[in-house]
């Protein structure tokens, strides 16, 4: 074939330019981690081993009926035949482990996620007993530790701010406990759970059991659900709201059109906002009745999505839903091909157990940047 040089090169351009966006795309996903202290990851310490602590704990786990009035009546019995859909690199590790605490707090610096927001319901719950080690850890590789609270059985705003002086005489001395602004930082779980008067009681600065201008003061994070939940936030006193799901369009707050409004409002009324991001959503292992909610990955492009929205909705900060979650499925902590019998698990393949981690590096930089611009 006769072609002119020219030509040539013009033509051999595109596939020039594809090329190295390719392989900037590919190179992108190994990025050098710099670790943001403005990014939170919900992280999970409730799995037990049998080797470590004498039963199978959350990878043990009852199939959930449909119907609240039924019984469950089949059981996933943990150790190599997991309640989850994929399969950890780990295995069913315990979260008291402190070998294993050190190995998922170097994940954590490694995709450059500064804080984490570990799951509490109460003193006596599987993991409680590894805080300080995760605290410790957490240090060691320059992160930050806050409080997700969980509608624990009998939780209220007075139990709430029992627990806010209980962390600050536990943890309130400890350079991983987490501020901004010099306050602590906490996460409600389900706050809708109870009426916005009651919690004005703890968060309105009249309010009968204040924290405001006390030693407790703290940022209070709901969590924003349905539409129009403008007046809850506003007549509660939370500081702001985060949207949890990693389901997109499984609420109004995990709906991504929706952030750029509930920024908007958000910084007119004085308050935070964080949307969740997660890089998919399955948990038909232990809920085989919802796979309506069920979120492929498409290979990170999900988790692309997710994230450039919240980098769109220019917030300031942003939760990842989640390390470890297993049993939706929403985890980004490594994952690897295993089957039983009983189940073929899903894995990241075409892409490696570490992508997950390797990808948020990369969209933590690139948030990073954009809050210096």
């Amino acid at each position: 074939m006769q072609i002119r040089y020219r030509y040539f090169t013009l033509l051999l351009l595109p596939l020039f330019i594809f090329g190295t966006f390719c392989e900037s795309s590919e190179k992108s996903s190994k990025v050098i981690p710099s670790i943001n202290e403005n990014i939170f990851g919900f992280y999970y310490n409730w799995y037990g081993n049998t080797e470590y602590d004498g039963k199978e704990i959350h990878w043990a786990h009852q199939v959930i009926p449909q119907n609240k009035n039924e019984s469950a009546t089949e059981f996933i019995p943990g150790k190599e035949n997991l309640s989850s859909n994929f399969y950890p690199e780990l295995k069913n590790y315990s979260s008291n482990d402190p070998a294993i605490v050190a190995k998922h707090m170097k994940m954590y610096a490694r995709a450059g996620i500064g804080v984490v927001a570990v799951t509490w319901w109460g003193d006596h719950y599987q993991g409680s007993g590894s805080l300080n080690t995760l605290f410790d850890e957490a240090h060691k590789n320059g992160l930050k530790v806050c409080f997700h609270i969980e509608p624990y059985n009998g939780r209220s705003p007075q139990s709430v701010r029992n627990n806010i002086s209980n962390f600050l005489d536990k943890f309130g001395q400890h350079p991983a406990f987490y501020r901004i602004d010099g306050k602590p930082l906490f996460f409600l779980y389900d706050s809708y759970l109870i009426p916005a008067a009651e919690w004005a009681e703890l968060l309105k600065p009249d309010g009968v059991i204040t924290i405001r201008n006390t030693n407790l003061d703290s940022k209070i994070i709901g969590l924003w659900v349905g539409k129009g939940e403008e007046d809850y936030f506003l007549q509660s006193g939370m500081d702001g709201f985060y949207t949890y799901f990693a389901s997109t369009g499984f609420t109004y707050g995990s709906t991504p059109s929706n952030w750029n409004y509930l920024q908007q409002w958000a910084s007119s009324h004085n308050l935070i906002f964080i949307p969740s991001v997660g890089p998919g959503y399955i948990d038909t292992r232990v809920r085989p009745w919802n796979d309506a909610n069920t979120r492929d990955r498409e290979n990170g492009k999900y988790y692309d999505r997710m994230f450039d929205a919240a980098l769109q909705s220019n917030a300031k900060f942003i939760a990842i839903t989640s390390f470890n979650e297993w049993h939706e499925g929403t985890q980004i902590e490594p994952a690897v091909p295993f089957d039983i019998p009983e189940f073929d698990y899903l894995d990241y393949n075409p892409l490696g157990p570490d992508f997950y981690l390797e990808r948020t590096a990369y969209w933590a930089n690139r948030f990073g940047k954009q809050r210096k611009l």
